[in-house]
């Protein structure tokens, strides 16, 4: 069956192309757009009884008294229309509308919907949603998103046909019998729906939404559970115990490992001596050592006689590993090579045939490692830093260059344990909580403007001591709509007038890659005092010497942001320091803020994150294959995401058709989670 919304009664091609603007192209879709909110229209009010002004829209109902149709000026029409009750009157007016004025007529019942107010002597509303006769009794009414050409009412149409469309062919609803079965649905999924986009009242919307959240969360897990299964049946590469060359890593270290990155590795020699290929996930904080633990990992596939990647997001942090690595496997028999899109073509040339016949045991780049022409001798780990900078496919264009390769993925961008592994279903996790010995707290203070000239005073008198500092700016060039100082309008003001004996830089990202690399090196050289930049930085720089980051409009970054952001100073021995200067913002950005200044674990800084912000926006569902969630929220509803996983994998305990389910999944959660399913 066609099941497009072509197919349901008054939807065309211009409304099925407005529509599409909502990402609605088929039945099924239109039922799964849920409202964002609903609006009680319940109960009828007195006009003389609704206070002024409404703080949220009223229903009341009464008789026209008056139609009228003014115009204030040439080519605007005002249109007025009294109504009265028992108890008082109210006029309702619309701007450029003088199509309305048609369906008013003097002694006419009318109800209308909206906000009340006093304007020019008497109640008005503005532009509400009317219709004829006493219509009590509606109860919550849908509010959906829109956009521009489509009204409240097209999609209440919509929606309604296509509720009676499910009724009559059932498959148009999402899911499927053996899945609600396994969840032990409650309601029958139509009338789920139905109470979902019309709801007698708040219980029965709640408990709607319960059952399809917990329908839509067992099958995200069934399918991650199933990719895992399938995982497990690829013969992988089977490692041998740690030898000689490990060893050495491991002695010429210039520090102690932590217990957090011992028992990382361990995890990962556990996996890599399986036969089953590693999918781990590598967890940490800022500085917590994760590109060790890595360099573990590497240095044992390599004593294993395969070849090992590193993906990095950007250039500046993939060289920034290739140096650190250079250190780490100094004086030992293993060749590590770079390649970005930088490489000139000659070098490139001489590189891709010393990696195809095994010369190259370490390759790290960026995403110029994923290009057609990179072939591997034989490819047996890879990593890819900070995963979730990456879609997909990106990531499985890497994997497909060996035969079935232990991948590991690493993230600073830590989130609680039980919500990584449902979410990162198909991963095990590992997570490094504690911190390298002798690192310092960065102290963190956040200010408002009238602090600005003190702590341009504290970072001169910290530059004079030879020490450096950041500026970080979200905007890199001056916005009309944004209150906010760019990073080229800083940078000249610090350099022409505040600091003008010292030595200042900048760096963002509409900057070409080599303008960019040579401002990042001069920094790290100690050839550059003060270094203004965008949230380019927030990964990829280290620099021992930088003590001090001002973050400038603060208010403007997330938790997450900021907190990667002040990661970047407190690398050395010396006393660090990060000033969150905001200007102004919400009740939300104090709270932020002020968790800044008190929390320094990212682990529970990230959970504070999540009930801010949501999941999708943290870590971005989409970009490792999850799909966008109608009915549940990952975050709040995390008791039923662990219920809804520990369910999955009772059901594929039992006999499982998978090419039904992959047919289910691809139902409900269309292209977004193909990547996953056949990664």
């Amino acid at each position: 069956m066609d099941c497009s919304i072509r197919q349901l009664k008054g939807i065309g091609a211009r409304k099925e192309a407005l529509f599409a603007r909502l990402g609605i192209h088929t039945i099924t879709d239109l039922l799964q757009y849920f409202p964002k909110e609903y609006e009680d229209r319940s109960h009828i009010q007195r006009i003389a009884d609704v206070t002024l002004p409404s703080p949220v829209p009223v229903l009341v109902c009464g008789t026209v008294r008056s139609v009228q149709e003014i115009r204030p000026r040439r080519g605007m029409t005002l249109l007025k229309v009294l109504v009265t009750d028992d108890s008082g009157a109210v006029e309702m007016t619309w701007f450029n509308q003088p199509f309305k004025k048609k369906m008013f007529q003097q002694g006419m019942t009318v109800t209308a919907f909206g906000k009340m107010e006093w304007a020019y002597g008497r109640r008005q509303m503005n532009a509400p949603e009317t219709e004829e006769g006493a219509a009590e009794g509606k109860g919550l009414v849908p509010i959906y998103g829109l956009t521009d050409g489509l009204r409240q009412k097209d999609l209440r149409k919509a929606v309604q046909a296509a509720l009676q469309a499910a009724a009559a062919n059932p498959s148009l609803l999402p899911g499927w019998g053996g899945g609600r079965k396994a969840c032990r649905s409650r309601l029958q999924t139509e009338q789920a729906y139905a109470w979902m986009h019309f709801p007698p009242s708040r219980t029965c919307q709640q408990q709607a939404r319960k059952q399809l959240a917990f329908e839509e969360l067992f099958d995200m897990q069934l399918g991650l559970l199933l990719r895992r299964r399938r995982e497990g049946k690829r013969q992988g590469i089977k490692c041998g115990p740690n030898g000689k060359l490990l060893k050495q890593f491991v002695s010429h270290l210039p520090f102690t490992l932590t217990k957090g990155q011992v028992q990382a590795f361990l995890d990962i020699q556990n996996d890599m001596e399986s036969e089953v290929p590693m999918q781990r996930l590598v967890q940490g904080d800022v500085g917590s050592g994760k590109t060790v633990v890595a360099a573990m990992a590497l240095a044992k596939i390599v004593e294993n006689g395969y070849q090992g990647a590193l993906m990095a997001p950007t250039e500046i942090l993939a060289v920034q590993h290739y140096e650190e690595f250079g250190r780490l496997f100094r004086d030992m028999p293993v060749r590590i090579a770079l390649l970005t899109g930088r490489t000139s073509v000659k070098e490139r040339g001489i590189l891709l045939d010393e990696l195809k016949n095994g010369a190259i045991q370490i390759l790290i780049g960026t995403h110029a490692l994923i290009q057609d022409d990179v072939v591997f001798q034989e490819l047996g780990l890879v990593i890819t830093d900070e995963q979730h900078r990456f879609g997909v496919k990106q990531r499985a264009a890497l994997q497909h260059k060996g035969k079935a390769p232990h991948t590991l993925f690493m993230t600073a961008t830590p989130i609680p344990r039980t919500l990584a592994l449902s979410v990162y279903g198909d991963l095990d996790v590992s997570s490094i909580r504690d911190m390298p010995p002798g690192r310092k707290i960065v102290k963190t203070y956040a200010v408002g403007e009238a602090m600005r000239q003190r702590i341009y005073v504290f970072m001169e008198k910290l530059m004079k001591a030879g020490q450096q500092c950041y500026v970080v700016c979200p905007l890199v060039e001056e916005s009309e709509t944004v209150d906010l100082q760019a990073a080229t309008a800083l940078y000249d003001k610090l350099r022409l007038s505040v600091f003008k004996k010292r030595r200042c830089g900048l760096v963002h990202g509409k900057m070409a890659g080599k303008e960019k690399e040579k401002v990042m090196e001069a920094f790290q050289n100690g050839e550059i005092d003060l270094l203004v930049a965008t949230s380019v930085i927030e990964v990829g720089v280290n620099v021992p010497n930088a003590t001090l980051m001002l973050i400038d409009g603060a208010e403007r970054f997330g938790l997450a942001q900021l907190h990667q952001l002040r990661g970047r100073v407190g690398r050395g021995s010396q006393q660090a320091y990060c000033i969150l200067l905001a200007k102004g913002g919400s009740e939300e950005t104090r709270q932020r803020l002020q968790w800044m200044e008190q929390i320094h674990d990212g682990f529970v800084l990230s959970e504070k994150d999540l009930l801010l912000r949501g999941a999708g926006r943290l870590f971005g569902c989409a970009q490792h294959g999850l799909p966008d969630l109608k009915a549940a929220d990952i975050v709040q509803d995390i008791d039923l995401l662990v219920a809804a996983r520990d369910r999955a994998a009772q059901y594929l305990n039992t006999m499982v058709d998978e090419t039904q389910i992959a047919n289910v999944l691809q139902q409900r959660f269309g292209e977004n989670f193909q990547g996953l399913w056949n990664n």
